[in-house]
């Protein structure tokens, strides 16, 4: 797990700061959500990438030592609770074994989700 005393300040700063294989693995899930959501913008929250979209967070990722988190809130863990059941979840986080391919098309339905959710909240001032 990588120190959170580094502060990171863009995406690819963290990124690199990774092997080359998790480096792989973590751009191809950037571009996956960047892919369902262009209108979303980068950041860095909580020292994670961040996507976020209407000024909210839509959905953050970070690498750990034996997987890749996903953190699509809980509402986007709970909407695709039986798709997710092969793996390890919190309350709004999800973890992708690095020994095992992620599913990068159930990652882009729980992104269109969010992106769905995330548009239906500003619409509707929360």
């Amino acid at each position: 797990m990588k120190e959170l005393k580094e502060q990171f300040q863009t995406i690819d700063e963290y990124i690199r700061s990774f092997p080359a294989e998790v480096q792989r693995e973590l751009e191809k899930m950037r571009k996956t959500i960047q892919e369902v959501a262009p209108e979303a913008t980068e950041a860095i929250r909580y020292q994670m990438p961040t996507f976020r979209l209407n000024e909210k967070n839509l959905v953050h990722f970070a690498a750990f030592k034996n997987h890749i988190g996903f953190y699509p809130i809980p509402s986007g863990i709970e909407a695709f609770k039986k798709e997710l059941l092969p793996y390890k979840q919190g309350k709004g986080s999800v973890q992708f074994p690095l020994d095992k391919p992620v599913p990068y098309e159930l990652l882009k339905k729980i992104v269109r989700f969010r992106v769905a959710e995330t548009m239906k909240e500003s619409k509707s001032g929360y």
